[in-house]
């Protein structure tokens, strides 16, 4: 994977998020895409088929799909769907679905290039967009594209290295230890706490992926604020801890979307179903960079604390060795009680 490849990856993003077209191409077609929630109707001309481009769980939402499908959806190509963004925007944008309950009928078509389709909708949750796209075979000149390869080494953890480090006392240890880690084309900075003395023994991690209306704005939809400071505070009552800030928003969806989230939690929908109903995975964190930081670190065996078994799974993939799982249990409040029933009764945290 080459670094050429990864700044046309990162060209691309920025393209998306401009509403400006570009082309993915992937080993089963090339794909002209225009994303639908930054698009702009003067730009709809080079997109005279209208098709829509969708997630494979936006189209389950939309009962666009059948039951064997629906269980790994992938992205799906419908044809002649809307001629301008105001009416895309229904089809992407599940905030609007009561206000237009009635959609279609809707005709289904091969998506023109499977491959580039599901680069489109990484790039789309990487950027923080709906995942969906006014979509065309490509055609003519592109003055913008990337391959499907292209957006996996932008998003290749094996490329993050460490770009500064500095003394940070905090509340938790005076004596604490702030490093950041950037890859070269990627935007978002990632950053370690170290906590407490190093010395041999394997160190109480914890994965924390960041939370702005949690960590900062101290929100009660959630639980994420006092997870964190009580994390920092038990690892400084350990030897040593590590306390790996993950700049994955929303779990991997991005801030916007979160915020999207919780207005649909809001109609009545826990947090799985209003991340489907989005059009994004349960689950779209990438592990694998805790995994590269972690390396970077030289910490190949941790203590990890946390109530999500499924962590432990992905950093073992990763090639970490997970010792032991500390649990973290705090007090609910009445704002985010059926969130965390949620995380225990559908995600598997064992709370």
């Amino acid at each position: 994977m080459s670094d050429s490849g990864a700044r046309r990856a990162a060209r691309a993003v920025d393209a998306l998020r401009r509403g400006w077209p570009f082309r993915v191409e992937g080993a089963d077609g090339a794909l002209d895409l225009l994303a639908v929630e930054s698009a702009r109707d003067g730009a709809l001309g080079e997109f005279a088929s209208h098709d829509i481009l969708l997630s494979g769980e936006r189209a389950v939402t939309l009962m666009l799909t059948n039951q064997r499908v629906a269980a790994t959806p992938g992205p799906v190509r419908l044809a002649k769907a809307a001629d301008t963004v105001a009416a895309a925007l229904p089809i992407a944008d599940p905030a609007l679905d009561l206000a237009n309950p009635l959609k279609g009928p809707f005709h289904t078509v091969a998506t023109g290039g499977d491959a580039a389709a599901a680069a489109a909708m990484t790039m789309a949750r990487h950027a923080g967009l709906l995942p969906a796209f006014f979509v065309r075979e490509a055609a003519g000149e592109a003055e913008t594209f990337c391959t499907a390869g292209d957006v996996a080494a932008l998003l290749d953890p094996t490329r993050l290295e460490v770009a500064a480090r500095a003394r940070l006392p905090v509340e938790a240890s005076e004596s604490a230890e702030i490093i950041a880690f950037r890859s070269p084309e990627e935007a978002s900075d990632h950053v370690a706490l170290i906590i407490g003395k190093r010395d041999g023994n394997p160190p109480v991690v914890r994965l924390h992926s960041e939370c702005l209306t949690g960590d900062v704005l101290g929100s009660l939809k959630c639980d994420c604020g006092p997870q964190l400071h009580a994390a920092l505070h038990a690892m400084a009552d350990a030897p040593w801890g590590v306390l790996l800030y993950l700049r994955q928003e929303g779990r991997g969806i991005g801030l916007v979307n979160k915020l999207r989230a919780y207005a649909l939690q809001d109609q009545g929908y826990d947090t799985v179903d209003a991340n489907l109903r989005l059009g994004f995975p349960v689950e779209a964190r990438d592990f694998a960079i805790a995994g590269r930081m972690l390396e970077l670190l030289n910490i190949p065996r941790i203590r990890l604390m946390t109530n999500n078994p499924e962590k432990v799974a992905r950093l073992e993939k990763e090639g970490v060795e997970v010792i032991e799982r500390l649990p973290l249990a705090l007090p609910t409040n009445k704002y985010n009680e059926q969130y965390l029933a949620t995380k225990r009764d559908r995600t598997g945290h064992q709370l």
